[in-house]
């Protein structure tokens, strides 16, 4: 098993879970400065993650 694919296929499931995690974070959004700064940090980092896994995959060869 190709270490570089399974790292590619964490960072995208860590990727999705932030995503997922922010968008429950927005559904049960108050009017808080936390709560938005938690949204903005997770958006970004999950997003983040999920590219980079995504590339990552894509990038591999299997020889």
């Amino acid at each position: 098993m190709n270490i570089k694919r399974f790292f590619g296929g964490l960072l995208t499931v860590l990727g999705i879970g932030s995503l997922i995690y922010t968008a429950i974070l927005f559904a049960n959004l108050s009017n808080g400065s936390n709560a938005i700064r938690s949204i903005v940090i997770y958006g970004i980092l999950g997003l983040l993650f999920f590219i980079s896994g995504i590339s990552l995959i894509r990038t591999v060869r299997d020889n």
